[in-house]
């Protein structure tokens, strides 16, 4: 049987999902997507990604502010959906909006529930320095990611991992999983949805820019995840031999010292080393104010100064 979707979403994580839809056979009839928002320098309104792929389909799109009012139900259920399929949309679903559609409503969420419900979860489980991490397919309910979950995908979060690179990863299995669910209820067949474990609830609290600090009295290694989790956004800052920079790569090192934490204990080909509360943070790719990213190697062309820390005076055990 051919499914009538609706399909919720807004971001770049949302695309594939999208086109899983699409690709699956499933009609989708509609498209809802956060409203138009400021974007850029010139802080012009911007459709979401989720919007110019819908356009560029020509499936008809559909931008409430809310969907808690009797209007903006009505309209939906207009669409006679048999799934709504919801995926990083941003807007709460009222309890009569999950009881529209036929099969009720689909979430694609990042990560292995119930640990990280909620807005960040794959920056999160990387600061976390969680070895594994993944997207379930769930039935959704009234409460915050509490649904039961129909399918999962899972991977390794390595240490080489971004949240750009791990946000790209889950992004491509998390329109795997839906894919699958999609053919097994056309082919007529009953997901099981499995309810989540009591134990382990964590909630991954959305990203503040007021994060972006690197505070060296912390270890190395918490640092380090910081630097990979918050790449592209927010970043991370840190004021580096009197300069204030964005830290794009660093690699924690299992040394002791008795430098003061945030101080330079040697810089080379290599990186800039920086003591930290626990262990020392290599910086190895960074951006100056106004400037691009660029590695430590190149930056110390500028501050050939910092070079004459030598291996000697570094202060490591």
């Amino acid at each position: 049987m051919s499914l009538r979707v609706v399909f919720a979403g807004t971001p770049e994580f949302a695309v594939p999902c999208l086109e899983a839809c699409r690709a699956s056979g499933a009609e989708v009839v509609a498209v809802y997507t956060q409203p138009d928002r400021p974007a850029g320098r010139g802080r012009k309104l911007a459709p979401s990604p989720v919007k110019q792929a819908a356009l560029a389909a020509g499936i008809a799109v559909e931008q409430p502010e809310s969907l808690k009012g009797a209007e903006a139900q009505a309209r939906l259920a207009a669409y006679r959906p048999d799934l709504m399929v919801v995926v990083a949309y941003g807007l709460i679903l009222p309890r009569k909006v999950l009881a529209i559609p036929r099969l009720g409503c689909w979430n694609v969420h990042a990560s292995l529930l119930p640990r990280w419900r909620g807005a960040a979860p794959i920056q999160r489980a990387i600061l976390a320095g969680d070895a594994e991490t993944g997207v379930g397919l769930m039935q959704m309910e009234a409460g915050l990611d509490t649904g039961p979950v129909l399918l999962e995908r899972r991977t390794p979060i390595t240490r080489d991992d971004t949240g750009g690179s791990l946000h790209d990863r889950l992004a491509a299995l998390g329109a795997e999983a839906l894919a699958e669910g999609l053919r097994r209820v056309q082919a007529g067949e009953t997901l099981v949805a499995i309810p989540q474990a009591d134990a382990g609830v964590v909630y991954a609290h959305k990203l503040d820019k007021a994060e972006s600090a690197l505070d060296f009295t912390r270890s190395a290694i918490e640092l380090e995840r910081q630097v990979r989790a918050f790449d592209p956004w927010p970043g991370s800052d840190a004021e580096i031999a009197g300069e204030r920079l964005r830290v794009w790569g660093a690699l924690a090192l299992d040394l002791s010292h008795a430098a003061t934490p945030g101080s330079v204990v040697g810089a080379g080909r290599e990186g800039i080393d920086i003591a930290c509360g626990e262990g020392v943070l290599r910086v190895v790719s960074l951006q100056r104010a106004g400037g691009r990213r660029i590695s430590a190697a190149d930056y110390l062309n500028a501050r050939p100064e910092l070079r004459s820390l030598s291996p000697s005076g570094r202060g490591l055990g």
